[in-house]
């Protein structure tokens, strides 16, 4: 089992998930975040320090969300590792 980024971390990119993720498993897109699946021990660390409830167990992804399953496997090798100092990009 991994965990999933969905679309709440769109156009905000709170931080506090990375910096207590013990292995480097988040990754950074523009405006969003997305954890590798192959990096990501299932600790669940990152679960309750998002501030806007995006992440989930991939077996507890809601079913309007499931699409971020995919695109967190799919992306996550093409970008960056997250260092967990990035700006929120809104607030809204």
């Amino acid at each position: 089992m991994t965990h999933v980024v969905t679309e709440a971390c769109v156009k905000h990119k709170y931080q506090d998930c990375v910096v207590v993720c013990p292995v480097e498993a988040f990754r950074e897109a523009d405006d969003y975040l997305v954890i590798d699946p192959d990096e990501c021990i299932d600790c669940a660390a990152c679960v309750t320090e998002c501030p806007v409830e995006a992440i989930f167990a991939d077996t507890d992804v809601p079913d309007e969300m499931e699409s971020w399953i995919e695109r967190n496997e799919n992306e996550s090798p093409d970008l960056p590792i997250a260092e967990g100092d990035s700006p929120v990009l809104a607030n809204d």
